[in-house]
C-alpha cells in the first residue's frame, strides 16, 4: 500500500506503486489533462515518475510557480529538435533556461542568422502538433558517452566525459531527438504552445575564446499566448526606453572602446548623478551615518584576510608598485573596517554607521557589459553598520523603512523582498550562517514583511535581504541589499569592549539602497522614459523668447531662477517659437517658459509643460513656488 499525501492534507491510498500522472487522474480528468510534472517530497519530477513508497505529492500545473521553468526547459529541447530536422549535422551543446526564456548553442557548418529563425519556429510548431511524448531513460556515464558519439554528438559526449564515472545520467527523448538532461520535462510537446525565437548570437564553446565559435539561438516561452504577447509588448516598450538611446538623445553620457565598462559622464548626465548623490547624502545625515572616504587600491594581504582573495579574486583588478601587489577595490567593506579599527570602541558607542559613495571596479566579462546597467567601474551608496547581535533587528528594520522611503521618492511603489541564503562557496560554519539567516528573517517578520527565499544566492560572507523593484513597464530590478556578516570583523581584527569588559567582534551589516549609482541612473532613465520628474531632471526649465526684443528679459528670468538653485537654461536663438518648443519637448524638459512682449511688460511667464499642457501666465515667484513644491530632496 502506498499512501500519497496531497497539499491539502488529504491522503490517497494505492495498492501498488503509482505514477504522478496516475495520481492526478485519480483526482479528476481536468487535473490529469493539465498536469505538467510533480513535486514528490519537494523534489521536482516528471509526470511519469513512479512513486514506490509513502510520499507527499504536489501536482505541478500551469498555475504552479515551477511551471514556467519546466515549460521553458522543454521548449529549449523543442528548438534543438527543430534545428536538427532542418539542418542535419547540427550538433547540440547546452540549452539552459534564462530570465524570460532559454537559449541553445549549436555547432554547424555555418553560423545561423536571423533569417533562419522563422523556418525553425515554424518547425517547432509542427512538432507541437505532433504531440510527441517525452520519455526519460537512464544510462551510465560510459553508456551515455558511447550513445552520443554514436549519433555524432561530439560536444555532448565531451560534456558527459567530464562527469564522474559512477554517476547515472538521465536522457530525454521525443521522437527522433534525444538529449542529456536532468529534467523534469512536460509529458508531451503538445504542452508547449506560447513561444517565440528572439535572436541569434555567437558564443564560444564553454566560454573559452580559444574554442570553436557556436551559434546561440535565444527564445522566450510563456504559459499562454496572452502572457507571450504581454512580454513582446514589454520588449517593444523597453526598446523605446533604452537608456543608451535616451542618453544619446539627451546628451547624458557615453561609452567607448578605450574604456570598456567605464562611463564618460556629460554635464547633463552628471547633473542627474549629483541630484541622486546629494539626495542619498541627505539620507546618510538623517539616519546617523558618518560619511567616510577610503583608498582605491589596497595591498592584496588585506584582501586575503578579508576573504576576497579566495572567493572573489577572478573578479578583481590588480596593479603593482615597488614589488608590492595591490588590488583595486571591488567592494568598500574592508576599508570601512580599517576606519572602525582606529581606536578601541565601547559597546556604548555601538551602533557605528559609516557611509561612502565608494568607487569600485570589478573585472566583469566583456560579454556581460550592458550600457551603464552592467559596468566595470561603478560607485555605490555603500554603508556599513558595526553593532552588537542584539542591535541587528532594530538596525535592519530602520534600514527597511529608509529603503522604502527612498524608492517611493524616486517613483517606485511595487517592491518585492527576498532573502539570499548561503552559497556553496562561503566563509564560516553552518551554525554561524543559521544565526545570520535567522537574524534577517526575524527583522523582516518584525517589520510585517512577506519575503521569498533564494537558496544559494547569498554573498560568500553572509546572507542578504534584496529589494526587487518593478518599473513602469513591469520589469523587475534588484537594487538595495542588507547583509549580515559575522565573518569579516573577526578576520580583520575589529573589536569592541562589551559590558563585562571583554573584547568581542562586532556584527557588520553591509547595506546599500540604490546600489551602483550608474545602474540606478540607467534604471531611472528607462523607468521614466527620460521624462524625469522636475526635481530630478538635468534641465528643469528652459526660458525662450519670441523675438530679440525679449532676449534681455528672458535672460534675466533665467538668472533669477538659477540664483534660486534651479537648473535652467535659456534659448535666445532667432528661431520660431514653435520650433524651440518642439525641440525642448523632445529633450523632455519639464517646463517650457515663453517670454513675449506681454510677459516682458507684465513681468510674467507663459508656462507650458513637456506634455503640452498650457498653464497660462504665471508670476516668476509663483513659478518658483511651483518648482519648490515638486522638490523631494
Amino acid at each position: 500500500m502506498v499512501n500519497i499525501t496531497l497539499p491539502d492534507g488529504s491522503i490517497r491510498q494505492f495498492e501498488h506503486s503509482v505514477s504522478v500522472a496516475d495520481v492526478a487522474a485519480s483526482i479528476g480528468t481536468g487535473l490529469a489533462k493539465s498536469t505538467l510534472a510533480g513535486k514528490v517530497d519537494d523534489r521536482l519530477v516528471d509526470a511519469s515518475f513512479v512513486i514506490e513508497r509513502d510520499a507527499a505529492l504536489a501536482i505541478v500545473t500551469e498555475k504552479s510557480p515551477e511551471a514556467l521553468d519546466i515549460l521553458r526547459h522543454s521548449t529549449a529541447h523543442l528548438l534543438a529538435q527543430a534545428v536538427q530536422r532542418l539542418f542535419p549535422g547540427a550538433q547540440v551543446t547546452i540549452g539552459p533556461v534564462i530570465d524570460n526564456g532559454f537559449y541553445y548553442d549549436f555547432a554547424y557548418e555555418r553560423p545561423f542568422t536571423p533569417e533562419d529563425l522563422p523556418a525553425i519556429e515554424a518547425e517547432m510548431h509542427k512538432i507541437v502538433k505532433e504531440a510527441l511524448p517525452l520519455a526519460r531513460s537512464v544510462k551510465s556515464r560510459d553508456e551515455a558517452v558511447a550513445f552520443f558519439k554514436g549519433i555524432g554528438e561530439a560536444y555532448k559526449a565531451e560534456i558527459i566525459e567530464s562527469i564522474p564515472a559512477d554517476q547515472e545520467l538521465s536522457l530525454y527523448s521525443q521522437g527522433e531527438f534525444t538529449d542529456l538532461c536532468r529534467g523534469p520535462h512536460v509529458p508531451g510537446t503538445d504542452k508547449l504552445r506560447a513561444f517565440k525565437l528572439m535572436k541569434v548570437a555567437g558564443a564560444y564553446w564553454r566560454g573559452d575564446h580559444n574554442n570553436q565559435m557556436l551559434s546561440r539561438i535565444y527564445g522566450t516561452a510563456w504559459i499562454n499566448d496572452k502572457d507571450l504577447k504581454a512580454y513582446l509588448t514589454q520588449l517593444e516598450e523597453a526598446e523605446k526606453r533604452d537608456h543608451r538611446k535616451i542618453a544619446k538623445a539627451q546628451d547624458l553620457f557615453h561609452l567607448q572602446e578605450e574604456g570598456p565598462g567605464l562611463v564618460f559622464w556629460h554635464p547633463k548626465g552628471w547633473s542627474i548623478w549629483q541630484v541622486v548623490e546629494q539626495y542619498m547624502r541627505g539620507v546618510y545625515r538623517a539616519t546617523g551615518y558618518g560619511e567616510v572616504r577610503c583608498p582605491q587600491i589596497l595591498d592584496v594581504d588585506l584582501w586575503k584576510k578579508s576573504g576576497h582573495w579566495d572567493n572573489y579574486k577572478d573578479n578583481m583588478f590588480f596593479t603593482e608598485s615597488e614589488k608590492r601587489t595591490y588590488a583595486v577595490k571591488p567592494m568598500n567593506c574592508p576599508g570601512h573596517v580599517q576606519v572602525f579599527n582606529q581606536g578601541l570602541h565601547s559597546y556604548r558607542d555601538l551602533p557605528i554607521r559609516y557611509g561612502e559613495f565608494g568607487a569600485c571596479h570589478r573585472n566583469e566579462p566583456s560579454g556581460a557589459l550592458h550600457g551603464i546597467l552592467r559596468v566595470r567601474g561603478f560607485t555605490q551608496d555603500d554603508g556599513h553598520i558595526f553593532c552588537t547581535e542584539g542591535q541587528i533587528e532594530s538596525e535592519v528594520r530602520a534600514f527597511h523603512e529608509q529603503a522604502l522611503r527612498v524608492y517611493s521618492d524616486f517613483g517606485f511603489s511595487d517592491i518585492q523582498i527576498k532573502i539570499a541564503l548561503r552559497p556553496d562557496s562561503r566563509l564560516g560554519d553552518d551554525a554561524t550562517w543559521d544565526k545570520a539567516e535567522a537574524a534577517l528573517r526575524d527583522a523582516l517578520r518584525a517589520s510585517g514583511v512577506e519575503w521569498q527565499e533564494l537558496p544559494g544566492e547569498g554573498a560568500f560572507y553572509g546572507p542578504k535581504i534584496e529589494y526587487h523593484l518593478k518599473d513602469a513597464i513591469g520589469r523587475t530590478w534588484q537594487l538595495g541589499t542588507m547583509q549580515v556578516d559575522f565573518m569579516m570583523p573577526g578576520r580583520l581584527g575589529a573589536e569592541y569592549v562589551d559590558e563585562h569588559s571583554q573584547r568581542r567582534h562586532p556584527v557588520m551589516l553591509h547595506r546599500a539602497i540604490v546600489g551602483s549609482m550608474e545602474r540606478f541612473i540607467g534604471i531611472l532613465i528607462e523607468h521614466h522614459a527620460g521624462q524625469f520628474p522636475a526635481w530630478l531632471a538635468p534641465v528643469q526649465a528652459v526660458v525662450m523668447n519670441i523675438t530679440d526684443a525679449q532676449g534681455d528679459a528672458a535672460e534675466e528670468i533665467r538668472k533669477t531662477l538659477a540664483n534660486q538653485g534651479f537648473r535652467v537654461i535659456s534659448d535666445l536663438r532667432n528661431e520660431k517659437i514653435g520650433y524651440k518648443i518642439r525641440e525642448h519637448t523632445l529633450q523632455r524638459v519639464p517646463y517650457l517658459l515663453v517670454i513675449g512682449d506681454r510677459e516682458k511688460d507684465n513681468g510674467t511667464l507663459s508656462v507650458r509643460t513637456r506634455g503640452g499642457e498650457d498653464l497660462g501666465s504665471m508670476a516668476v515667484d509663483d513659478f518658483i513656488a511651483r518648482l519648490r513644491a515638486e522638490g523631494v530632496a
